[in-house]
């Protein structure tokens, strides 16, 4: 798991799993496999006893007809600002709206160097910022960070979104 996955578990947003590569998304309904007999010939339209179509109908079976597309559901909003604001109570002297190393320690996550650095080659960090200034990474992680939470369904208030 990514780093910044732990960083969206940790805070409850949670990204639908991926479909694995090459998997086809699955059928509505099943597609029938023989002649229907008497007693499901009712159920499927334009079929009679017999398999013969009624008129009007096409009788053709399509799997799925009449039937909806589920709509997929909008993301829901968690309170991402009161879930580290109710963390630093308990910690003094924690600044996640400010520091990256504040919200990582806050999250109980490793919050080194090198995790730090991990984490910006994850975002996409310029190379120029990951050499010896650190402090220009922290601020481009820390900005990066705040801006794919709320990407995510996170409510970052926007004075944190430079």
């Amino acid at each position: 798991m990514s780093i910044f996955s732990s960083i969206l578990e940790k805070l409850g947003l949670q990204k639908p799993a991926a479909p694995a590569p090459g998997a086809k998304p699955m059928a509505t309904a099943p597609a029938p496999t023989a002649k229907p007999t008497a007693g499901t010939a009712a159920m499927i339209p334009g079929a009679v006893s017999g398999g013969a179509p009624v008129a009007g109908t096409s009788g053709a079976y399509t799997p799925g007809a009449g039937m909806a597309a589920p709509q997929p559901t909008p993301m829901a909003m968690v309170d991402v600002v009161s879930k580290l604001d109710n963390l630093a109570t308990g910690s003094p002297g924690m600044d996640w709206k400010a520091s990256i190393v504040d919200m990582l320690k806050l999250l109980g996550m490793d919050s080194s160097l090198s995790a730090r650095k991990e984490l910006a080659t994850e975002l996409g960090c310029p190379a120029d910022l990951m050499g010896g200034d650190y402090a220009k990474m922290n601020v481009w992680l820390h900005e990066t960070v705040l801006k794919k939470i709320a990407e995510n369904g996170g409510n970052i208030p926007a004075s944190l979104l430079k």
